[in-house]
């Protein structure tokens, strides 16, 4: 294993021609886990953990997005998975095509469990909980799982284009698959192009779509850290997994589903058979949302994690809620 060596104040000047300033801590959670994560707001109000997916750091979890997130009332915590950003990489060999196919691996490959213990231990070492858990497609996973296992840490979950491992339900369409195992490119801009045609694809659609912050937020990710043998592994982690289905349904705290009607990475049905399993879980579909988080769509994001808070925070008679949406008008989307 091997523990980074970069330091927020390093990352911070490489970041000043974006004017992107960094707060980075790290935190040793055990199990030779040191997790980077950064703190936004007061400790004094109840906190929004951010979870993030699949090959993507901490900082996909836009400073903007965590400032509105503040603005309703939130002490805002983000963080690199394992084997991402300036969290720890383990140095095993990642999963071969034949091993991700079969679903068979060696006893070194760890699974959504064992992330979700990570994030567990974070909310213990950093005395956060109990905590409001906001994940995003693998980060939905591993939220999940965090709630199903450690109730005790969290008074509500919010499970953002994600699924629940169901075999034929949220998985990628085909068209997708060819973008998404070609090797990354070791080069910025070649790599920052592949991002980029990647979320062409499967990311927002029409009014929402942003290349040009895909690329930035691509070109910022290569630049802290570019590592694509940990996305294989992470990549391990979800298939090992596999069908988390009971698990979702033992999840008794309050629950919000979001999904967009584009999402080509993680099919709308993973969202939809989610809010199925878990118990009285809310449904939100975004029209035009795709596998990525949209500036155009944060209001809604942000609002739905709140009102879903606050029924948390009731449910456990915590104190004190989050504030009301900042929007008041009517969504676009549909509930179901």
């Amino acid at each position: 294993m091997t523990r980074p060596t970069d330091t927020g104040a390093e990352v911070c000047h490489r970041y000043e021609a974006v004017n992107v300033q960094l707060d980075e801590k790290f935190c040793d959670t055990g199990e030779g886990i040191t997790l980077c994560y950064e703190e936004f707001g007061s400790r004094e109000d109840p906190t929004a953990l951010l979870v993030m997916g699949l090959g993507t750091q901490m900082i996909g979890w836009h400073e903007d997005f965590c400032a509105e997130l503040v603005d309703r009332g939130f002490h805002v915590v983000r963080f690199d998975n394992r084997d991402n950003g300036l969290s720890t990489h383990l140095d095993f060999k990642p999963p071969s095509l034949v091993q991700l196919g079969t679903r068979r691996f060696g006893p070194e490959q760890y699974g959504v469990e064992d992330m979700s213990d990570d994030a567990a231990r974070l909310v213990e070492r950093l005395e956060l909980g109990p905590v409001h858990v906001i994940g995003a497609s693998m980060g939905g996973m591993i939220a999940q799982s965090l709630t199903a296992r450690r109730p005790d840490l969290i008074s509500s979950l919010t499970s953002i284009m994600s699924n629940s491992g169901h075999f034929w339900k949220g998985m990628p369409a085909l068209s997708a698959y060819r973008l998404f195992l070609k090797a990354a490119p070791s080069e910025r801009e070649a790599f920052a192009d592949q991002i980029v045609s990647l979320y062409e694809l499967v990311g927002s659609q029409g009014p929402l779509q942003d290349l040009d912050g895909v690329r930035l937020r691509a070109q910022r990710g290569f630049d802290r850290n570019h590592d694509p043998r940990g996305v294989g592994r992470q990549l391990g982690a979800i298939l090992k997994s596999g069908n988390r289905s009971q698990q979702l349904r033992s999840i008794s705290r309050p629950t919000t589903v979001i999904h967009g009607t584009v999402d080509k990475l993680v099919l709308p049905s993973g969202g939809t058979e989610t809010a199925r399993l878990i118990p009285g879980s809310e449904l939100i579909r975004i029209e035009n949302m795709g596998h990525d988080l949209p500036r155009g769509a944060w209001d809604r994001i942000c609002d739905a994690i709140a009102t879903n808070a606050r029924r948390g925070a009731e449910s456990l008679g915590e104190g004190p809620s989050p504030a009301p949406p900042a929007s008041t008008a009517e969504p676009a989307t549909g509930l179901a």
